[in-house]
């Protein structure tokens, strides 16, 4: 990779990650509305239930835990195509965790959409504010908390609710027999 000029590494690096997010973001959507998305949903409200109808449990998990850990693989291919080299302190640090608990926190947890938005919000107040160095930081715990007191569903679930707006419907919702 090393001899590859960066102005290819780096356009090569951002369109995988164009076509990793869209692709992600798209298997999770579909995944969701099928017959298995309605299974873990299921697990998710009671495990001993859904074994009680028939969905294979652990088997579901184990499936779940192997896509994940493919996304996790991927995502790490493409920090090591963009970095050159995997390191504890690149691969490991905390403000991996803290920018992802703060997109989740600031969009909206349980969405497909949350985390695009709060994505979007990160991405721009780090731009913003990069230039204050540790105080980026502090602002960014600050916003967080003070979105968690006053949207606790995130920014994405507040205008969900609002306007009844839904760009990934995933939910299942009962409604009036045609």
């Amino acid at each position: 990779m090393t001899g590859i000029s960066p102005w290819v590494r780096e356009t090569v690096g951002l369109w995988l990650a164009v076509v990793i997010g869209v692709g992600s973001t798209a298997a999770i959507y579909f995944l969701l509305r099928s017959k298995y998305g309605l299974s873990l949903v299921a697990i998710r409200d009671s495990e001993r239930a859904s074994k009680s109808i028939g969905i294979r449990v652990d088997r579901l998990k184990r499936l779940i835990y192997v896509l994940s850990a493919f996304g996790c693989g991927v995502c790490g291919a493409l920090i090591y195509v963009t970095k050159l080299r995997i390191s504890p302190d690149a691969a490991f640090s905390i403000d991996w965790t803290i920018g992802m608990i703060f997109v989740v926190v600031i969009g909206g947890v349980g969405t497909l959409e949350g985390p695009i938005i709060g994505t979007v919000a990160y991405f721009i107040l780090r731009e913003l504010l990069s230039q204050y160095g540790t105080i980026y930081m502090i602002v960014l715990g600050l916003l967080a908390v003070v979105t968690m007191l006053r949207f606790p569903k995130g920014i994405w679930g507040h205008l969900a609710e609002r306007f009844d707006l839904h760009l990934f419907p995933v939910q299942r919702r009962v409604g009036p027999a045609a």
